[in-house]
């Protein structure tokens, strides 16, 4: 698998309940099989799926979560409230489906799971890094400012002299000087 299929995979991962998962019918298709496959199976091993491997979603995230992802509701929807699986329980669905594509895929799976684990922890280090390279340009940015205001009055000085004095005009006609 590419990148760009990691990045799809990183795409079906969601946080609830403050747990990175993939939903039962996301997992099932990857894996090759029908979601009514997946969960027969996890319901026959249930022992082996503690509640931080997976858990059924409540109405409430099930319904908050039908609306984030536009999932039809009635009429050919989920009858059922969804399971999500944790990246262990990924690992331990492949173990029980028991096919050579499942085993493929929770590798994959596994991979994405620990690639968005890697970029949550390089976002406080990369805020960090933002902050001070901001706080560098703007110092930089009032002595060059400064700099920059002061060539600019220079250029309009020269584009806008100020008036010369008018000559004094001689009156028209006959003087006596």
């Amino acid at each position: 698998m590419a990148e760009t299929d990691l990045a799809l995979i990183e795409q079906r991962i969601y946080t609830i309940r403050g747990a990175r998962v993939i939903l039962d019918s996301d997992l099932a298709a990857l894996s090759g099989v029908p979601t009514k496959r997946l969960n027969e199976q996890y319901r026959r091993n249930r022992k082996r799926f503690p509640e931080d491997f997976a858990f059924q979603l409540t109405a409430e995230e099930a319904k908050s979560l039908r609306s984030q992802i536009a999932t039809s509701s009635s009429h050919g929807g989920r009858r059922y409230r969804p399971y999500a699986f944790t990246e262990h329980g990924a690992l331990q669905a492949a173990n029980i489906l028991n096919s050579a594509r499942a085993v493929q895929m929770s590798i994959f799976v596994v991979r994405a799971f620990a690639k968005m684990r890697e970029t949550l922890r390089a976002a406080p280090q990369l805020a960090k890094k933002l902050a001070a390279l901001e706080k560098k340009l703007t110092s930089r940015l009032d002595v060059h400012e400064a700099a920059i205001v002061e060539v600019l009055q220079e250029l309009m000085q020269i584009l806008n002299p100020p008036p010369l004095p008018e000559p004094p005009r001689r009156r028209i006609g006959f003087h006596q000087s």
